[in-house]
């Protein structure tokens, strides 16, 4: 199992992790409500995590623009 971090706004691959055994507690998953969770977190066929953050660039985007955190998307 993979634990593999996506951008959830541009789809950028920001990293992954390769471990047998994951301990959600060491992620801070943990700390996410149900909701995020479900926003967030999605298991491959394959058995993969895939977690939606956000990459630095959309982070700076979001910081130069707050207007667009009304957005579910804001990139076309």
């Amino acid at each position: 199992m993979a634990v593999v971090y996506q951008c959830r706004h541009c789809n950028q691959f920001i990293g992954k992790l390769e471990e047998t055994l994951v301990d959600a507690s060491l992620l801070g998953l943990n700390q996410l409500t149900t909701k995020e969770k479900n926003e967030m977190l999605k298991y491959q066929s394959n058995g993969d995590l895939m977690i939606y953050a956000i990459c630095e660039h959309c982070e700076e985007a979001l910081n130069l623009h707050p207007q667009y955190h009304e957005l579910d998307y804001f990139i076309q």
